[in-house]
């Protein structure tokens, strides 16, 4: 009697486990031929020169002509560049306008629908709006300077402005994606460590120093990687604004994979840049979870 409750509890589990898996498969399914498989061809394909449509093995030469390559470089440090800017920048601000418009004021369903509309609107009309801001002499932002007597730059024409004017442009959009985020993490915390705090005299920088900011750091985790994976995978509103230009002075990586692949045609170059792309996002996410993580009280 005894020695039959083993086996029937490998029973169990060997059917638990098979319902688990069925269940799994249409995801596993998807999942292989939709990432597993493209990452593989493109690890295979980086090996490859292609020319007119045809392959010749090159082997590590391609990693070197690439890793070599002047616009590969400037490319790479506009997205850098890029990404220093606006991650900290958006996630400040969308923690500052979560932290207000979870307070107690009037119409604050308005103003979170305010913050939270630009994240709705579609990138390519994003870039067409932000386009006509941008015209020099008739854009908005030259008719509001020129209330003042200002004269504006070429904000997409000169290669000094055009990158500041796409960080702006994104900041915009991201920070209030990112404050739904804070603002449901806000929303989650417990409410007796603030009374405490009122009791004990503290005020409200003290209290977000000492109290949000610490409870907040998962959230703050979570969005960080949301926004640094989002910093290099630009690329719609390059090609109705820029395309790269000036001399490639706003181009970034997933636009120069696109050029390269569908403009030029080399699916060896465009293989390696995209597995460059894959380990560099690979080696931030390991340095934030394996390194961050530790440093975060949940």
């Amino acid at each position: 009697m005894t020695r039959s409750w083993p086996r029937r509890l490998r029973g169990y589990r060997l059917k638990d486990n098979l319902l688990a898996y069925a269940l799994l498969f249409p995801s596993l399914l998807l999942l292989a031929v939709f990432t597993f498989y493209p990452m593989v061809k493109v690890l295979d394909w980086s090996f490859y020169e292609t020319v007119l449509k045809e392959r010749h093995f090159a082997g590590l030469d391609q990693y070197k002509h690439v890793l070599q390559d002047e616009v590969f470089h400037k490319v790479l440090r506009n997205n850098v560049w890029l990404a220093l800017v606006t991650v900290p920048v958006s996630i400040w601000l969308a923690l500052y306008m979560a932290v207000w418009v979870n307070g107690k004021l009037r119409g604050r369903s308005l103003i979170r629908a305010a913050f939270f509309y630009p994240t709705l609107i579609p990138m390519i009309a994003i870039a067409n709006i932000w386009l006509f801001i941008y015209t020099p002499d008739y854009g908005l932002l030259d008719k509001f300077l020129g209330l003042f007597g200002i004269q504006g730059p070429g904000w997409l024409g000169e290669p000094g402005w055009v990158l500041v004017s796409m960080m702006v442009m994104l900041i915009w959009k991201e920070a209030g994606y990112f404050m739904i985020f804070f603002l449901a993490g806000l929303q989650s915390l417990p409410q007796e460590v603030y009374q405490a705090a009122q009791m004990d005299g503290a005020g409200p920088l003290r209290k977000f120093r000492a109290i949000t900011f610490p409870l907040l750091m998962p959230t703050t985790l979570f969005v960080l990687v949301i926004a640094t994976t989002n910093s290099f995978k630009l690329v719609d509103h390059l090609y109705i604004m820029t395309k790269g230009g000036p001399n490639n002075a706003s181009n970034l990586l997933l636009y120069h994979i696109y050029e390269t692949a569908f403009s030029f045609w080399d699916m060896g170059k465009a293989s390696v840049l995209t597995v460059i792309l894959l380990v560099m996002l690979l080696a931030v996410s390991i340095f934030y979870y394996g390194f961050l993580d530790k440093r975060i009280h949940y």
